[in-house]
């Protein structure tokens, strides 16, 4: 069982002792704390309202009865707005004027797990020290539940997927007419979870009238590891070339991350997700600037410079990249585990908004799924980790790389990432295991195990200094 308490929310597996799994002890707990800190922020006889919305596990029933039960003792008034997206609760709770809101997902992980993801009255995740603030609430348990005359109350809406739909076609960039006359064949994958909702919904508003549906029965039994990387999309390959399609869309189980499977069965790459609709973006805004993660490809540095705006990389995390954005007034950005987020829209990552610009984008090119994805720069990343033990000192080992490499230029903002010519390296410490995370890039994919290795042997020989 695992409790993983973080700024950004509770993410745990499903039962077990409090404090051990998510609970519905914890639940409860931290669900109260939550909204005693909105209470607290707005006054204390303020009547406030939150949005809850939830993906389609197995456990979001359960943990949806805690979690409204639990704000209703608190007198806090809900919008049940049921099976939904994470972008789509997002976008619910500026169009109800909420003080915040609780996406009951744990994203890509399996089906064991759930989470609280906490939302500010933006409608965008809570900053790292309201986070903090959350948690020391939760830590002393300094909640107070109402009398029974001021209990809060629960409206439920079911329309906000359409809501959200129909914000998306409004978008000017969106362009529908050119999706139509493409008369795209298009398959889908949505792990039995409500992207099978939604992704459907938004496809045929667009236009396209010709959709294979995989794994589109919102069940919450996923049929496979419901993180959308090429390991795990083999049958939506298999069926984008059997149904002749010109792409397969992939997303997650709360539908904020987007993956493209070309016409021939190849992965577009959950990279390259955001430089392609970075790439439309920037072609009606020209000088416009873009922010990715420290852990994201090269690539839309490279359409960002060329469209002649400037590139900002941030901490990982979606808050951050937020940050960030709002900071250099980016016109597009995300992360490149396919979230795309678009300020004119929303500050949140969003698959069903990232499907409307990758299809217009992808219409107006005129070409193939496959020769939109040559047309970008062909950098390959490789991910890796080493496990440590308890007792290594973690910070003197990334201490111990910055300063062996400190020729190089080095960004100490998360971990450590080091640039070469042609190459980068990033690495980064587990919050929540004894392991180092690390990224590498190149041109060349051996390369970039190459890269990854040595810096692996790197780390080892500071470990035998450590310990010697």
């Amino acid at each position: 069982m695992a409790l993983i308490k973080s700024i950004s929310g509770i993410r745990g597996t499903i039962g077990g002792r409090p404090g051990e799994g998510l609970s519905p002890v914890d639940v409860v707990k931290f669900t109260a704390a939550y909204g005693t800190w909105l209470k607290r922020r707005a006054g204390e006889k303020t009547k406030i309202r939150i949005v809850v919305g939830r993906d389609a596990r197995i456990s979001g029933e359960m943990v949806n009865r805690l979690v409204t039960g639990t704000l209703m003792g608190l007198g806090i008034d809900i919008t049940d707005i049921g099976l939904s997206t994470t972008p789509t609760v997002e976008v619910a709770v500026i169009a109800e004027k909420a003080s915040g809101g609780i996406i009951l997902t744990a994203s890509h992980n399996p089906k064991q797990w759930n989470a609280l993801k906490l939302l500010n009255e933006k409608g965008e995740f809570i900053s790292g020290k309201d986070g903090e603030d959350v948690l020391a609430i939760a830590e002393k348990e300094d909640y107070t539940f109402t009398e029974v005359s001021a209990l809060g109350k629960v409206i439920y809406n079911d329309t906000y997927i359409q809501f959200h739909i129909d914000q998306i076609l409004a978008l000017p960039l969106v362009d529908i007419n050119a999706i139509k006359e493409k008369n795209f064949r298009v398959a889908v994958d949505a792990v039995n979870s409500t992207g099978g909702i939604a992704v459907p919904m938004l496809l045929r508003a667009l236009g396209v009238e010709n959709i294979t549906e995989l794994y589109c029965e919102p069940t919450g039994e996923f049929s496979h590891n419901p993180e959308p990387l090429p390991e795990n999309l083999r049958d939506i390959a298999k069926v984008v070339l059997k149904s002749k399609s010109h792409l397969g869309i992939v997303v997650d189980p709360d539908v904020d991350r987007l993956a493209i499977v070309c016409e021939d069965g190849e992965m577009f790459g959950e990279e390259y997700t955001l430089v392609a609709v970075a790439d439309y973006v920037l072609q009606n805004n020209k000088n416009g600037n873009t922010v990715s993660n420290l852990s994201s490809t090269r690539a839309l540095r490279d359409v960002t410079e060329k469209s002649g705006g400037k590139y900002f990389s941030s901490a990982v995390g979606e808050v951050n990249v937020v940050d960030m954005m709002k900071a250099n007034n980016a016109v597009i950005g995300g992360e490149g585990n396919g979230g795309v987020i678009y300020p004119e829209f929303h500050y949140g990552r969003d698959a069903l908004v990232g499907i409307a610009l990758f299809l217009t984008h992808l219409a107006k090119y005129g070409k193939s799924c496959s020769m939109l994805r040559s047309s970008y720069p062909d950098y390959h990343i490789s991910k890796n980790k080493i496990e440590l033990t308890p007792e290594v000192n973690v910070d003197a080992i990334l201490s111990g790389i910055q300063a062996k490499y400190k020729k190089q230029p080095v960004n100490t903002v998360d971990g450590v990432k080091i640039e070469f010519e042609n190459e980068w390296v990033h690495l980064r410490r587990s919050n929540t295991e004894p392991i180092i995370r690390i990224y590498s890039e190149s041109e060349s994919e051996s390369t970039a195990n190459n890269l990854a290795n040595k810096i692996i042997t790197d780390i080892r020989e500071l470990i035998k200094e450590q310990q010697a």
